[in-house]
């Protein structure tokens, strides 16, 4: 028996259905925003989409056009836009209570022992939680803070191609250099190891992972490895916006032997990949590797709403009342979401669902893309997929990718691109579509693959 209705319910039925995108409403508001918002906003210049509203695993725009959303907020919707099972409880806690810093309730205290329990490997049962900012960056500089404050260092090794966050410690291990080029004097000290990507690198498995453990050793092992008072690790068990690179066995191991035998803490960033997004609650788990802290934020709002946590050995609970602190650390509708999310997930068998879903849609990107004339990778976990694309002359092909997700729109498929040279295809679909709807994706999404690259 599962939990609130069943994932077939949550959608709207007639998804996708498009005509002409954008329409004439959606032009209007694009345009009234080009006039009056930030230059800072991205998302319009690939997808000229204004939503209207969404229901689990489907959009629908100002003109009525209906989407099957295969990006879910960049991986924020792991139950679906406006699950009823979460919902009813937001506006339940509304009414109730909504602030209270860090001060106790029900919920908070609720959410913390939930989160203790699904902890990857022995963190479960014998971990601690902060809540600091709403985004993941705020989780992000809570850790490098803890890992600081228990080592004494402050150094710190990340990986290429890693994203972070945007605040400056998160940036700091960002790896993406015209990003945070403006503003290198308030960065932190951070040496970017190499992370292994076989595919790109035409390297066999052991041999990447090899040459990157060498140099994470090295780095805090060699009296010149260039690292002052190292403080800890900080890695995406599977890198998101550096297009979803699926580690080969065996690396996430040896951080994890590297980091005790030099003492430093070793930092799961699970912000994209955690929370049911790979089949498992953390993407940790498909390695048996446990980290010392594993940031959180994304989905731990349930449907959208802003959360971050920061989950450590309690070993590590050092700091003293204050050392971390945020305004917002006490978001309960945030919270009561977040739970109820974990509760649906944990309830309707989430995590099978995408392991399942996952080799599907791994499996018809295999074969849609068996006939074109550039090198592929399909690769991925669970409902967490990238699909690489290298044209004929060994060049990223960009382009391609591009057109391709402009195909999908146009069709009522929405994906996304990533890859440090954004030829990526990244899908990242609530948790909740359905095989109907992976099947219809899967057909779109071959269809365009033809059209553009067969």
């Amino acid at each position: 028996m599962g939990v609130g209705p069943p994932i077939r319910e949550l959608h709207f039925a007639d998804a996708p259905s498009v005509t002409a995108v954008p329409g004439p409403r959606g032009k209007r508001l694009l345009e009234r925003q080009r006039q009056i918002d930030s230059g800072a906003v991205a998302y319009p210049n690939d997808l000229p989409l204004a939503f209207d509203a969404a229901r689990g695993a489907t959009v629908r725009d100002v003109d009525g056009n209906l989407f099957l959303d295969f990006f879910g907020g960049i991986g924020v919707l792991n139950v679906g836009h406006g699950n009823p099972y979460v919902t009813e409880a937001v506006h339940e806690q509304v009414d109730r209570l909504v602030h209270t810093v860090d001060f106790p309730t029900e919920v908070r205290l609720d959410l913390i022992e939930r989160l203790d329990a699904i902890a990857p490997g022995s963190l479960a049962g014998n971990s601690r939680v902060v809540f600091g900012g709403p985004t993941g960056s705020d989780a992000i500089e809570a850790a490098i803070k803890l890992a600081k404050y228990n080592t004494g260092g402050r150094g710190l090794i990340a990986f290429r191609g890693a994203y972070h966050g945007a605040t400056s410690g998160a940036m700091s291990l960002t790896a993406n250099r015209k990003f945070k080029a403006p503003f290198a004097p308030l960065l932190s000290d951070v040496v970017h190891a190499p992370y292994p990507e076989p595919f790109r690198t035409e390297t066999a498995p052991d041999a990447a992972v090899s040459a990157a453990l060498a140099e994470v050793r090295e780095l805090l092992e060699d009296p010149y490895g260039g690292l002052a008072d190292p403080a800890g690790i900080f890695v995406e068990p599977i890198q998101g916006e550096g297009g979803v690179i699926v580690p080969p066995e065996g690396f996430l191991t040896g951080l994890r032997s590297i980091a005790d035998d030099n003492d430093v803490p070793l930092i799961f960033d699970e912000i994209q990949s955690g929370l049911g997004r790979t089949g498992r609650w953390f993407a940790a788990d498909w390695y048996d590797v446990t980290p010392d802290i594993v940031t959180s934020a994304k989905a731990l709002g349930g449907i959208g709403l802003p959360l971050s946590a920061t989950v450590y050995h309690d070993s590590l609970d050092t700091w003293g009342p204050g050392d971390h602190a945020g305004t917002f650390r006490g978001h309960v509708v945030a919270m009561r979401a977040g739970l109820r999310a974990l509760d649906y997930i944990e309830g309707n068998d989430l995590l099978r669902h995408a392991r399942d879903l996952g080799t599907y849609v791994r499996d018809r990107l295999t074969e849609a893309t068996a006939g074109i004339p550039h090198r592929v990778d399909v690769r991925g976990k669970g409902l967490f997929v990238g699909l690489e694309l290298v044209a004929p002359d060994g060049t990223p092909a960009k382009e391609l990718v591009t057109d391709i997700q402009h195909g999908c729109y146009e069709r009522g498929l929405l994906v996304w691109t990533a890859g440090r040279f954004g030829n990526v295809i990244r899908l990242l679909p609530p948790l909740v579509i359905t095989r109907d709807q992976a099947e219809t994706a899967m057909d779109i999404l071959a269809d365009v693959i033809q059209e553009q690259a067969g």
